[in-house]
């Protein structure tokens, strides 16, 4: 019944978030929210998980009140409190950094992988996917009038530090955080430009996250060396792994594909072809991560150590959804023109 009411919680704060044109309606989604994942975060009561929610509810706060701040300075000099009519430039510059905290964008990303290496694996995806969406929204309302050139500066320095600090990580939760990190970055450069590339590139990491995501869960992985066992447990669910995190890597003939490529199309369009051209390159370092983890999912045979124990394979039928997921996060690429029409 208690998780009943936080999920049902984390659903209306992030339906009153998206669906409100007042400040004070945006903010109380967020509070809502931020108060509904807290319990779910700090479930287990290990003390790293409590130490997981009380970072997560400071830097939350934090935020909070920095889009707070920004609207009433806005409404102050402007008397607007219409999120779509932010116009003030300090305002503008607040609200920035408070959603950039909210989503953990570089240089506020240092709660993020913290965060999710004290939460569970369903929480974790939560907090990747469903928790990105609200400040996400206020992003794309708030579009027009915010700086590309701060945004576009934050989000090549997510796409290096996402993937820099992704390369030397052993656990699984840190390497999807730090992933995600890189992630916002592409979505970033583009919201002042395309905002609507930004919620297609979201739509469709939150796709693919949660594909990996719930694949890792159902086989009980946390570490890159219980990865490596886990291929005798269930050999086709790993092996759709790999070819899911090539495809959250961004390889051609798969989904990632996508809006990497639309992304950069529309850079290109916007004489930004040094910013398209430094973004893409930065996307190589993730590259390097996930097919490690790609590499350890499949290719790699364990040691044979006389203290190591192959698990069994089970015959326990796989989640309908999670085999859902997977399919669209391999096979939308051909679909690109259709999807284009759409957003």
């Amino acid at each position: 019944l208690a998780k009943l009411i936080f999920y049902f919680s984390l659903i209306l704060g992030t339906t009153i978030t998206v669906s409100s044109n007042h400040w004070a309606m945006a903010w109380a989604g967020l509070e809502i929210n931020t108060l509904a994942i807290l319990p779910l975060i700090s479930k287990s009561h290990h003390p790293r998980a409590i130490e997981a929610a009380t970072k997560y509810f400071l830097t939350q706060a934090a935020a909070s009140t920095l889009v707070l701040f920004s609207s009433m300075t806005n409404a102050w000099h402007t008397g607007q409190w219409d999120i779509t009519q932010l116009s003030h430039p300090t305002a503008c510059i607040v609200l920035t950094s408070a959603i950039s905290m909210k989503l953990g964008l570089v240089p506020f990303h240092f709660w993020f992988p913290e965060v999710l290496q004290g939460s569970p694996m369903l929480t974790g995806l939560l907090l990747s996917t469903v928790m990105k969406f609200p400040p996400l929204t206020l992003l794309y309302m708030t579009s027009q009038s915010l700086n590309p050139v701060l945004l576009t500066t934050m989000a090549i320095l997510s796409a290096a530090l996402g993937g820099w600090m992704g390369l030397n990580q052993t656990q699984i939760r840190k390497i999807l955080a730090f992933s995600s990190i890189a992630h916002l970055g592409w979505m970033a450069i583009i919201i002042t430009y395309d905002p609507k590339l930004t919620l297609l590139n979201f739509y469709l990491y939150s796709l693919m996250t949660a594909a990996v995501f719930l694949t890792l869960n159902s086989m009980k992985v946390l570490k890159l060396n219980t990865l490596m066992t886990a291929w005798t447990k269930v050999p086709s669910m790993n092996a759709m792994l790999l070819l899911t995190l090539l495809s959250l890597a961004g390889l051609p003939p798969l989904t990632g594909f996508l809006p990497k490529w639309l992304i950069v199309q529309e850079l290109t369009k916007q004489s930004m072809a040094p910013a398209a051209t430094m973004i893409s390159m930065l996307s190589l370092l993730g590259l390097f991560f996930y097919l490690r983890l790609a590499y350890c999912t499949t290719i790699t045979l364990p040691p044979h150590t006389t203290n190591h124990m192959k698990q069994w394979h089970t015959n326990k039928s796989t989640n309908p959804l999670i085999a859902i997921l997977i399919t669209l996060s391999l096979i939308l690429l051909p679909m690109a023109p259709m999807i284009h029409i759409i957003f």
